[in-house]
């Protein structure tokens, strides 16, 4: 492990090196360090596999605004709770759909390698015994500034086709700390308003992909990084990302509160709230989390998820799958 760091560590000042002696190329992508930084979350995550039960619920994202109603009669008290948890202004017939025919309910997860995190998390929690496939479409390495490589909406068509989803997770960010050439040829340097506009428009057709397959869509934010120019930039891409999910209507979940130390800054470690345990929530990156960790910051919409996917299937009068009582060792 000590032998790893090392390399990474040493990867890191060549790549940092480089970019500061070309600074209007690309980025130099810092993918070599998110490639090792999933392969090492991987490997230390899986041996703390198991633990789901112990990680504290993530800070909730704001909530749509409330309506007020009358207090619900018996007969639409689903219904009403239905709503409460609905993600505002989306598409909700597939997952009544398929509720209805007492199908597994579809869980799209799309992103970079943080996103394949974000997948693990959830399928830790969403087991396939209560009712759910959760189907991981990430892919290292690549973002909304890397249409070079590969185009982001493309990709999510054809990976789709004419299938549907009940529910996609979006997750990406990491790659997107640099400047981008645009289609027509013109170079957009990172948080520029020409940058924006591009990628805004990206993100909103890929959403719209997203949803013209019948999704729920739900966004999960970057952690906080160890690096400060990388903290600088992840900082900015949150505060994008998340202005563009409330412009189409989509909750973003911010991972930071609940991966962050009492002073809100990056850390390696965090107490369980409930046993006091210390636990490893971050890789020797500074960027990716351990599965652990990914467990921690998708608690909260693994809840969500389950709390109206309970509230869809009652209304469809079909029951929830009964997962088997795990028996105590005598």
């Amino acid at each position: 492990m000590q032998f790893i760091d090392v390399m990474r560590e040493k990867m890191t000042v060549l790549v940092e090196f480089i970019r500061a002696r070309a600074p209007l190329l690309p980025a130099m992508d810092r993918a070599a360090v998110l490639l090792i930084g999933v392969a090492v979350g991987t490997a230390i995550g899986f041996a703390f596999r198991g633990g789901p039960s112990d990680a504290p619920p993530l800070a909730a994202a704001p909530a749509p605004a409330a309506k007020t109603h009358a207090a619900p009669t018996p007969a639409n008290a689903e219904a009403s709770i239905a709503e409460r948890c609905a993600p505002s202004n989306q598409l909700q017939q597939q997952l009544k759909q398929t509720a209805a025919e007492g199908g597994k309910v579809r869980i799209g997860v799309f992103g970079d390698s943080f996103g394949k995190g974000v997948w693990a998390g959830l399928v830790n929690q969403l087991s396939s015994k209560a009712g759910y496939e959760v189907t991981d479409f990430g892919q290292e390495a690549i973002g909304f500034t890397r249409y070079k490589s590969l185009n982001l909406e493309k990709h999510a068509a054809d990976q789709l086709g004419s299938s549907n989803v009940d529910i996609a997770v979006i997750s990406f960010g990491a790659n997107d700390a640099q400047g981008i050439i645009t289609p027509e040829g013109h170079y957009a340097p990172f948080m520029g308003p020409l940058w924006q506009e591009t990628l805004g428009g990206r993100v909103k057709r890929y959403v719209g992909i997203l949803r013209a397959h019948h999704a729920l869509v739900y966004w999960v934010g970057l952690p906080h990084m160890r690096e400060p120019g990388l903290e600088r930039d992840v900082t900015a891409i949150n505060d994008f990302y998340h202005a563009q999910m409330d412009e189409l209507g989509v909750p973003f979940l911010d991972s930071r509160p609940i991966s962050s130390d009492e002073h809100g800054q990056f850390t390696p470690y965090l107490n369980d709230p409930k046993d006091g345990k210390r636990t490893l929530i971050r890789v020797g990156d500074g960027i990716h989390m351990t599965i652990p960790g990914y467990i921690w910051i998708t608690r909260d919409l693994a809840d969500r998820i389950r709390s109206y996917v309970g509230s869809v299937r009652n209304i469809a009068g079909v029951a929830a799958p009964v997962l088997p009582v795990k028996k105590k060792p005598v």
